[in-house]
C-alpha cells in the first residue's frame, strides 16, 4: 500500500499540466511529499501495464523489465520484442478488466478520451492510473521524460533519436493537404498529432486554422469545394484502411489538383501522422514527410 501511495505523488508531480487524472487520483497524491521521493527506490519493484501502444513502446525503450501487459496493437503483431508480454485487448475492443488485475500492476498508463472506463474501474480497486494524451512533438517529449522518471531510467538517448526524426535544414514550404477520410473529408488541423508534425516539418499546413465542426478535437470538414479552393502543392491521404486513396481518386476535384498534376500525391499509414502509434511509426511517417516535402 505504501508503494502505491508513493507511485500516486510521483505521477501527479512529473504529469503536472501534461496528463489529465481523476479528481480520485490527485486527492490521493495531495498527501505525499513528491520531492522526497526516492524516484531509484520507488521504480525497483514497478510493474506497467500500457493500454497505448505508444507508451507500451517508449517504456520498452526505456526499460524492458518493467512491461507486464500491453494492448493487443497490430503494431505489436508482428514484433518479436512483445511476443511474451501478456495482452489484455485484442484490436478494437475494450482492455479486460480481469486480465489486468491478475498482472497486479502497480501503474495502469491508458489514453485521455478512450481508456477512461477502465481506469475509473481501476482506480476503485485501489490501483493507479496515468491517463496520457500526445498530440504534438512537446508532448512526446514530455511523455518520455515522465516515463523514464517513474521506471528510473536515462531518457536522453531516445530523445535525442527523436531530433533525427525531424530535418536538419529546411529550404521548402510548399502548401499541404491531408486528407485522412473521405465520408465525411476530414484534415488536421494545428490542434492534432499530424497537424503539429506538419508544422515541425514547416509546411504551409492548408487547415491548420479551421475550426472543426464535428467531434473529433484536432480535425476539420471539407467540402469537395474547399478541397479545390485550397489546390495544394502536396497532397497527402492517410489510409487506416486499403482503398481511401483509390476511392478519392472518383472525386470530381482530384484531377484538377495542382498536387495531382505536379504527381505530388502521397499515402501514409495511419500510425505515425495522425496517431503517433510508436516509435518506429514516427520515424516512418517522418521520413515520408522528407520525401514528400522536399519535392
Amino acid at each position: 500500500m505504501q508503494r502505491r501511495f508513493i507511485l500516486f505523488g510521483l505521477i501527479l508531480w512529473l504529469s503536472l499540466g501534461i496528463f489529465a487524472c481523476t479528481n480520485a487520483t490527485t486527492e490521493q497524491a495531495k498527501n505525499t511529499e513528491a520531492s522526497t521521493i526516492s524516484t531509484s527506490q520507488q521504480s525497483q519493484s514497478v510493474k506497467i501495464v500500457s493500454l497505448t501502444s505508444l507508451s507500451a513502446d517508449i517504456v520498452y525503450q526505456l526499460d524492458n523489465k518493467k512491461l507486464v501487459g500491453i494492448s493487443g496493437s497490430s503494431l505489436f503483431k508482428n514484433d518479436s520484442r512483445f511476443k511474451d508480454i501478456p495482452r489484455v485487448s485484442e484490436g478494437q475492443a475494450t482492455p479486460n478488466l480481469e486480465k489486468i488485475v491478475a498482472l497486479k500492476p502497480d501503474l495502469v498508463i491508458g489514453a485521455e478520451g478512450f481508456s477512461n472506463l477502465i481506469t475509473d474501474k481501476l482506480k476503485e480497486l485501489g490501483i493507479t492510473t496515468l491517463l496520457t494524451k500526445v498530440d504534438s512533438w512537446e508532448g512526446l517529449q514530455e511523455l518520455t521524460k515522465t516515463l523514464a522518471k517513474i521506471v528510473d531510467a536515462d531518457s536522453t538517448p531516445l530523445l535525442n533519436r527523436y531530433q533525427t526524426f525531424l530535418p536538419d535544414k529546411l529550404t521548402q514550404n510548399p502548401s499541404t493537404l491531408v486528407l485522412v477520410s473521405r465520408q465525411p473529408i476530414l484534415s488536421p488541423s494545428k490542434k492534432s498529432w499530424a497537424g503539429n508534425l506538419l508544422e515541425k516539418f514547416q509546411a504551409k499546413n492548408l487547415t491548420a486554422d479551421l475550426q472543426g465542426k464535428i467531434s473529433i478535437p484536432g480535425y476539420v470538414t471539407l467540402s469537395a469545394e474547399k478541397v479545390l479552393e485550397a489546390n495544394p502543392d502536396v497532397l497527402i491521404v492517410v489510409s487506416p484502411q486499403p482503398g481511401l486513396l483509390e476511392s478519392f481518386k472518383s472525386e470530381s476535384f482530384w484531377n484538377q489538383l495542382k498536387a495531382t498534376k505536379n504527381n505530388r500525391v502521397y499515402e501514409f499509414d495511419y500510425y505515425g501522422l495522425v496517431n503517433p502509434g510508436s516509435v518506429d511509426a514516427i520515424e516512418k511517417a517522418c521520413q515520408q514527410l522528407k520525401v514528400a516535402l522536399s519535392g
